[in-house]
């Protein structure tokens, strides 16, 4: 039996889970000593409590997809909005080298699943599916290549495994994250920064820190409102029709998801607006719009999580994906942290390496804002972690995976 869930209810359901999210936070002293992101949190407990549900009683649970999908691609799109070019420049040779970083992990991911796979007697293409088309690409990355190796290269349930892997990367993303960077800091002998009224404002010239400060009251209009909605509108438009262009005339290998043109429209129009027409943009409304439906994604997403599904995975891959776990943590704790300058920001930088290593850009921003809440703002990390997990890396990983596909065949 399957009980369905409408948009109504399922908005209603997702807001409960944050809600109840927040409340463990505040009384778990656990949560909050390794910093789980809120929706992780609350998310987790509905996810399992669903899970009783169908062992006793045999019912499972739909709420709606496309709601989910369209919080996901108003998130990415708030980072496109956000990314005004005199920002990326400010992001400099840092950036640049966590492109590299990353991208060097990618390398690393594939060679793990690849190796494991076969050492397991698998084929060796399921360790791409475990490796970076499902972890650092996550669920859209999964859904486009997918279908690829089942028609093209006989891989029966490439799309089923990839759906739950990257399900799996998603969850774990979300629990690494913060003890990796917590680790880090408490090396660092850094302190808890005490939390004041004065911190819960922000003033109208305080418009920098987009996602950074998601508990701060953002001064914003009905007017600015409503006109942030139009642009978010007219970038989620520009990426639906790209979308449909990416997938008559690309080539397979280079398809990329929804999200990813929704962002680059989103930058597009924001640099246009202020560049040409010298516009000011209302940052404090996208933040907005920004952090809710990053919350409401990941709590969507989680509610939509069948571990009943996941525990059916086999053993071989359950150990593939263990053993990447394992890889995200040691990368980020001894490469990531220690390349991007062993300090603070290389700590939440590694937080957030950690989310979209092996979940989303979405989990890795939830991850940064658990870590900066605690311990105090980040710029650099908030400048760079949501441009190249959510834009480059999107690129990298698709030459990479074109590579690695056509070496194995």
């Amino acid at each position: 039996m399957e009980w369905e869930f409408n948009g109504y209810y399922t908005l209603i359901a997702a807001t409960l889970v944050l809600l109840l999210g927040k409340w463990l936070v505040s009384k778990v002293r656990f949560l909050r000593d390794f910093n789980i992101p809120e929706p992780v949190a609350g998310g987790l407990i509905a996810a399992i409590i669903l899970f009783a549900l169908h062992q006793m009683y045999g019912v499972s649970f739909k709420f709606e997809k496309p709601l989910q999908d369209a919080f996901m691609l108003i998130f990415f799109t708030s980072i496109g909005l956000s990314a005004d070019f005199s920002r990326l420049r400010a992001g400099g040779f840092p950036l640049v080298l966590f492109v590299v970083v990353v991208s060097v992990f990618i390398l690393i991911q594939n060679a793990v699943g690849v190796g494991l796979a076969g050492a397991l007697g698998l084929d060796p293409l399921l360790g791409l599916i475990t490796g970076s088309i499902t972890l650092t690409g996550g669920h859209g990355t999964a859904g486009a290549w997918g279908p690829i190796f089942e028609k093209e290269y006989g891989v029966v349930g490439a799309t089923g495994l990839g759906m739950a892997a990257a399900t799996f990367g998603l969850v774990f993303g979300g629990l690494i994250g913060g003890p990796v960077a917590r680790r880090l800091i408490n090396r660092q002998g850094r302190k808890p920064v005490a939390q004041t009224n004065a911190d819960n404002e922000v003033s109208d010239s305080n418009t920098n820190d987009v996602f950074e400060n998601a508990g701060r009251t953002r001064l914003i209009t009905a007017d600015s409102a409503i006109e942030t909605l139009a642009m978010f509108a007219a970038s989620i438009a520009f990426g639906q029709i790209m979308d449909v262009v990416d997938a008559e005339y690309f080539p397979s290998w280079l398809n990329l998801p929804k999200f990813v043109w929704c962002l680059f429209g989103g930058v597009i129009l924001r640099n246009i607006l202020t560049l040409v027409f010298k516009m000011n943009m209302f940052d404090r409304a996208i933040d907005v719009f920004g952090n809710a439906s990053l919350s409401l994604f990941l709590a969507m997403a989680l509610l939509n999580l069948k571990l009943w599904e996941l525990t059916g995975l086999a053993g071989p891959v359950t150990i593939i994906l263990a053993v990447q776990t394992i890889v995200m943590m040691l990368y980020a704790t001894f490469v990531t942290y220690v390349v991007m300058g062993r300090d603070y920001d290389a700590a939440v930088l590694s937080a957030g390496h950690c989310g979209f290593g092996l979940g989303a850009t979405p989990t890795a921003v939830a991850n940064m804002q658990s870590i900066t809440n605690t311990f105090g703002s980040s710029h650099k990390a908030f400048l760079i972690v949501p441009m190249v997990g959510a834009f480059f890396i999107d690129f990298v990983n698709a030459m990479i995976l074109s590579g690695f596909v056509n070496f194995l065949k």
